[in-house]
């Protein structure tokens, strides 16, 4: 156990950064609010409906709240999208067609996309003629003279950034060095789609990306935007025409958004993107106490506990394998659900290493919920996110075992 003096001094000297976490959420409630009454959000749109779908004004109505959220011209907010890696890969099939180029300009994607862009015998970008090619970040930033050659060379139709740090040491890119980007991108003439992969990182600052000039994000609902109550689900938003392009894909090009039913309901959907900028503030708060203790017991950390984040997540290098796993094993014990799992490292669908989670969460795999993994290799890192009470989190780090 982590003695309670040590993470209230480090609560105490976190307060001015607090401070901007809580402005920053309070500018995100107000918007969310606002949008909730420009759109007249009443009962009637948390209905469900069945067979196609057609007229369905909840479904219809909550993805124009997302639109007007993200100040964007269109999204598409569903069920039917089963995780962020669905709207990512939703995403690249309906813009991309055979022959053409995409380009990540924050180096490689996350480990469940490599089958869908480079997989054999599976239907993979690569197997319909795409090619997709990447630059890695320098020092945490954009390679803006790599970008540009590669812009030369290949003449690219989608650039694409991940926003989050997957299983890599860095930082999550914030949107002034997105804004960055594609004003760069736009200025060397690339007048294609921008894509972001937002996983994380929805609510963590005042703006969004598609205010800054991306044509297309996507996400999770299970992750920040669902604010801890969204059941399964995932959202595209940015503008109209490659959203279109993305609902073609969703479903068919001769019916694209306008079938598509739930019958549960949604209000589930409406109620997480409301309490996701406060929910996400606890994530914040909670990563930030975590990278600080951690950070003064002697252990690499990132971001820095000094650095206000810009996703939820939180790495800590521990060097050992088995310190590795006895922490994972620690947040799941201190979980609400499953507690009394000892998880293991497992080959799990998608990843290259064998990888251990935590997550013992109310929705399956929702990692806005307090939970870990890690793939465990060396230098033995684990990754910690979510936390959707800040409480939580301190009782969580109160009770680690190292």
């Amino acid at each position: 156990m982590i003695d309670i003096d040590l993470i209230e001094k480090c609560e105490n000297e976190l307060s001015e950064k607090f401070r901007i976490l809580d402005d920053i959420a309070l500018f995100n409630q107000e918007k969310v609010l606002n949008a909730f009454k420009r759109n007249r959000i009443a009962l009637r749109h948390f209905a469900g409906s069945n067979g196609y779908g057609y007229g369905d004004d909840g479904r219809d109505t909550l993805n124009k709240l997302f639109a007007d959220i993200f100040k964007a011209e269109a999204a598409i907010c569903s069920p039917s999208i089963v995780s962020g890696t669905h709207a990512l890969s939703l995403c690249l099939y309906g813009v991309l067609r055979p022959n053409d180029v995409a380009l990540s300009i924050s180096g490689s994607v996350y480990d469940t996309l490599n089958d869908t862009i480079f997989g054999d015998n599976n239907g993979s970008l690569k197997e319909f003629g795409i090619k997709f090619e990447s630059v890695d970040l320098k020092n945490g930033n954009f390679d803006y003279n790599g970008i540009k050659e590669k812009l030369i060379a290949l003449k690219p139709k989608l650039i694409y950034i991940q926003r989050s740090r997957g299983y890599e040491w860095r930082n999550a890119l914030s949107i002034l060095q997105i804004e960055k980007a594609v004003n760069f991108l736009r200025d060397n003439g690339f007048d294609g789609c921008i894509m972001l992969d937002n996983c994380y990182g929805e609510f963590t600052d005042k703006r969004e990306a598609t205010e800054v000039g991306v044509n297309l994000a996507a996400g999770s609902l299970i992750k920040n935007a669902g604010g801890g109550i969204a059941p399964t689900g995932g959202y595209v938003v940015g503008d109209k025409k490659y959203v279109d392009m993305v609902a073609n894909r969703l479903t068919a090009p001769s019916i694209g958004g306008e079938v598509g039913s739930y019958e549960v309901g949604y209000r589930c959907f409406y109620q997480g993107l409301f309490v996701a900028p406060h929910t996400v503030l606890q994530a914040l708060k909670g990563a930030m106490l975590f990278s600080k203790v951690l950070h003064g017991l002697g252990y690499k950390v990132s971001p820095n506990p000094h650095e206000i984040p810009n996703d939820i997540i939180t790495m800590i290098e521990f060097g050992d394998r088995e310190k590795l796993i006895s922490f994972i094993q620690s947040i799941q014990e201190n979980s609400p659900v499953d507690s009394n799992v000892k998880v293991l490292p497992w080959e799990m669908p998608g990843y290259e290493d064998p990888v251990i989670m935590a997550a013992g969460c109310f929705v399956q795999g929702a990692s806005l919920e307090l939970s870990a993994d890690a793939p465990v290799k060396p230098p033995y890192i684990a990754y910690l996110q979510g936390g959707i009470t800040y409480e939580h989190c301190k009782i969580a780090l109160k009770n680690l075992k190292l």
